[in-house]
C-alpha cells in the first residue's frame, strides 16, 4: 500500500507500506510525523501558515492517537 501526500507544488511524502504490515494508528502517526518533516524540509514556511488533510473516517484516521 501506499501513501501519497501532495499539494499544487507536487509530492511531499510517499509513504510505502511493507506487504507484511497493517496500518494502524500508531503507523499513522509515525507517517505524520514523517510528512512533518518532509513539509518542514520541502515547503518551508507552509507549517506556520496551517496545513489541511483530508481523508476518510477509517479507523488509523480517526483513533484517539492518531487525534491528539
Amino acid at each position: 500500500m501506499a501513501t501519497v501526500f501532495w499539494d499544487a507544488k507536487g509530492v511531499i511524502l510517499l509513504d510505502i507500506l511493507p506487504q507484511v504490515q497493517c496500518i494502524n494508528a500508531a503507523r499513522y502517526c509515525s507517517t505524520l510525523y514523517r510528512l512533518k518533516e518532509a513539509i518542514r524540509r520541502k515547503r518551508p514556511g507552509l507549517l506556520r501558515r496551517g496545513v489541511v488533510l483530508q481523508h476518510d473516517n477509517a479507523t488509523p484516521h480517526s483513533a484517539n492517537l492518531t487525534q491528539q
